[in-house]
């Protein structure tokens, strides 16, 4: 920790820690999100089989 905050330009490790768990939190939440929208996707292909991946109908 003592290096990040060295390379961040941080006097002390608990603003690195902070602002790493923030990334990380924003992380999880844009994995989650991108989930919502593989497991919908899903949905509409085991729904409509046919149906075309870019929304394309026939």
């Amino acid at each position: 920790m003592h290096t990040i905050a060295s390379f961040d330009g941080h006097r002390h490790t608990d603003s690195s820690v902070q602002y790493t768990h923030l990334s990380g939190r924003y992380l999880a939440d844009k994995l989650a999100r991108g989930m919502e929208h593989i497991h919908a996707w899903r949905i509409q292909a085991l729904t409509f089989p046919g149906a075309s991946s870019a929304g394309v109908s026939r």
